[in-house]
């Protein structure tokens, strides 16, 4: 949900330029598990909280449903999906295997990053907290409305959020877990599509890299930037041809 908060932080330019952007449709895929990951817990579903800070309390629930009732998760502590003691005695590469291999086939996306390349994000999200993507769906895109607010990212549909404002609940979300950050320079990332009716995995694990590529690479991260600071000078098809993406 696009909290009321998040709505007041984006400049006026920057909320005209989003109600003017418009968008096409229509596509769809999917993502073994060792000792050292615990089987996920089940949960209870809560109303989806309106204040910024509980962006934070987004779970890892899938369902094929869209409503304005979004029913998320408190987030998940890393000790409550893995045994992080056990982690402990694992090497940085090991640990990582073990994060991808548990999250194939289980609905959710699993990957890593450095220690160096997540403070470089955190760092450029703090003063620049949005961006919009284009995701390619048989012939024409979808835009996507990016919210980045560290420990996670949320994605939803800018039509949805254009259409619900601040009760506009995201498509996919993550989370970064720093817990071996210093010891083994290792951020642990955790993706859950929440609508996947909306989203595959394949293209959440898409818009995960591709949200990634512009926050990291300097020139890219000169549009992200460009949308927060100085919306009136940002065109989207500047995105779509750093993209490779056709004009439409």
């Amino acid at each position: 949900m696009l909290t009321r908060v998040s709505r007041r932080v984006l400049s006026m330019a920057t909320l005209r330029y989003l109600d003017g952007l418009s968008s096409s449709l229509v596509g769809r895929c999917a993502l073994s598990t060792l000792p050292l990951v615990k089987n996920p817990e089940k949960l209870k579903k809560r109303e989806m909280p309106f204040d910024m800070v509980k962006w934070r309390s987004l779970g890892c629930v899938r369902t094929s449903k869209f409503a304005s009732g979004f029913t998320p998760l408190k987030l998940k502590s890393l000790g409550s999906i893995m045994d992080v003691e056990r982690a402990k005695t694992k090497s940085p590469k090991e640990l990582a295997d073990v994060w991808d291999d548990f999250h194939l086939g289980r609905g959710h996306i699993g990957t890593t990053m450095s220690s160096k390349l997540y403070g470089l994000l955190e760092q450029r999200a703090a003063t620049c907290r949005y961006f919009v993507l284009p995701l390619w769906k048989g012939s024409g895109y979808t835009t996507m409305f990016v919210q980045v607010q560290m420990p996670c990212i949320l994605f939803t549909g800018l039509e949805d959020y254009k259409a619900r404002g601040t009760q506009a609940a995201p498509y996919f979300t993550v989370t970064h877990y720093k817990e071996f950050a210093d010891s083994k320079d290792l951020v642990l990332i955790r993706g859950d599509v929440v609508f996947a009716s909306k989203l595959s995995d394949s293209e959440a694990n898409w818009l995960l890299e591709t949200a990634q590529s512009f926050y990291l690479n300097d020139v890219r991260y000169k549009l992200v930037e460009r949308f927060n600071k100085q919306t009136h000078d940002f065109e989207f098809k500047d995105v779509l041809k750093a993209l490779e993406m056709p004009i439409l």
